[in-house]
């Protein structure tokens, strides 16, 4: 019996879910969505909130966004559901020629579908495998490449994504990745010891990594780094793969975040952003290297999903008449401003850093140490007040901003100043 109508309060579905669902399903939040609009919604007992959390980066064209609620109620009334490795549809392939033209990819490119950000990972590591002949990956320290076996071992960060969950898949390997906090000769020393010491890189299929790490703490990596990733990957043969699941569809003031390092990957993974919150990941990479695998060795039951498919030429549409990379530049810009005023006065405030809207600020204690308590209780005075943060970073004492880049001026005023407050409080 679907008796979802019988309880009315947060309380009482907290308790629902406490008894129907495991604890491995972490939940931050103790209300329940009821509607959203843009970068507001309202949970079941009529609270507003204001989203800065989009769906953990899912939502830069915000809530139910009205061309893309309008593409996905046409095709619903067409089709759901054909797999696309049965019966094809043109949406499909017009979608990997609209990507194809748009990726930062030397040479023709080509793109296949999936459903999932780890999915997208998993795959692009069997096109690396099937198109080199080789077996081994280098990933970085605190990445994070979603929650699938193999990606989780990509994973640099073991709670809570690792622990309880070994042992993973072997001739994987991590090196400390170049940014704010890690230096690139450290990361040259300790790729030199594994090709001196784990692996020759003749026996490496790729190097994976984020251009701007998301979970790890919103560390953008340096540009010299890129480009030695480049040249390192081109001297042995090895796929330089980018992971634009987060930083992807104008996140950072470009439509990838690998426009702005001067230096183009062989493949490229993508995800959250690019269908306005329906279940689709690509990924993108040179023609050559996407058709290593033998028909049937890519795509998924419900890969390509229609709905999501139209959701995304939607988005993509969106993206290009509403400016939004460039949005993404302006807002970014505006918000680290904003921070930096606050770090000017407040020592606590360790670091403000970030590429376009993908905005992070950094938390210590009086000695400098990381702080995950001062950022949990910025995190909940600003939702006691309708603010909804996120937290990141290895020691969690980073709070990430992705708010929808459609967000109205009023209203991304109106959170500042609710920031402004959470601070003020926490602070005290």
């Amino acid at each position: 019996m679907n008796d979802i109508k019988t309880d009315h309060t947060n309380a009482a579905w907290h308790a629902r879910r406490q008894a129907a669902t495991p604890r491995g399903v972490g939940v931050m939040g103790d209300f329940f969505i009821d509607r959203a609009k843009n970068a507001e919604f309202w949970d079941i007992e009529g609270r507003r909130f204001i989203d800065f959390a989009g769906g953990i980066a899912v939502l830069n064209t915000g809530h139910v966004h009205p061309k893309v609620q309008a593409a996905i109620a046409a095709q619903l009334q067409r089709f759901t559901h054909s797999c696309y490795q049965v019966v094809p549809y043109t949406e499909y392939v017009a979608l990997a020629e609209r990507i194809n033209a748009i990726v930062p990819i030397e040479g023709p490119a080509k793109t296949a579908f999936f459903s999932t950000g780890a999915e997208a990972i998993e795959n692009a590591i069997k096109i690396a495998r099937s198109s080199t002949g080789r077996s081994g990956v280098i990933a970085f320290g605190a990445a994070f490449h979603g929650r699938s076996l193999f990606a989780v071992a990509l994973t640099g960060k073991v709670q809570p994504y690792k622990a309880g969950f070994g042992p993973f898949p072997p001739e994987i390997y991590h090196v400390p990745f170049p940014c704010h906090c890690s230096s690139l000769e450290d990361t040259k020393k300790a790729m030199e010891h594994v090709f001196k010491c784990d692996i020759e890189p003749s026996r490496v299929a790729a190097i994976v990594f984020e251009p701007v790490q998301g979970e790890g703490g919103f560390n953008p990596i340096q540009q010299e780094a890129v480009l030695w990733l480049r040249q390192l990957c081109d001297q042995h043969g090895i796929l330089l793969i980018a992971d634009e699941v987060q930083t992807g569809f104008a996140r950072t003031g470009k439509m990838f975040a690998m426009e702005h390092y001067g230096a183009k990957p062989d493949l490229i993974t993508m995800a959250k952003s690019m269908a306005g919150g329906t279940t689709l990941s690509a990924v993108s990479g040179k023609a050559a290297i996407m058709d290593g695998p033998a028909p049937g060795g890519l795509g998924g039951t419900y890969a390509g999903n229609p709905l999501a498919i139209a959701a995304s030429h939607a988005v993509l549409d969106v993206m290009q008449e509403e400016k939004l990379p460039e949005r993404a530049q302006v807002l970014g810009d505006r918000l680290v401003a904003h921070l930096k005023a606050h770090q000017a006065k407040q020592p606590r405030i360790a670091d403000v850093r970030g590429l376009g809207a993908m905005v992070a600020a950094e938390f210590v204690d009086a000695g400098g140490a990381p702080d995950a308590d001062l950022t949990k209780r910025i995190q909940a005075a600003a939702l006691k007040r309708g603010l909804l943060l996120l937290t990141c970073g290895v020691y969690g004492n980073v709070i990430r901003f992705l708010f929808p880049l459609t967000i109205e001026d009023s209203v991304f005023a109106e959170a500042l100043g609710v920031l402004d407050a959470a601070l003020a409080d926490a602070l005290a």
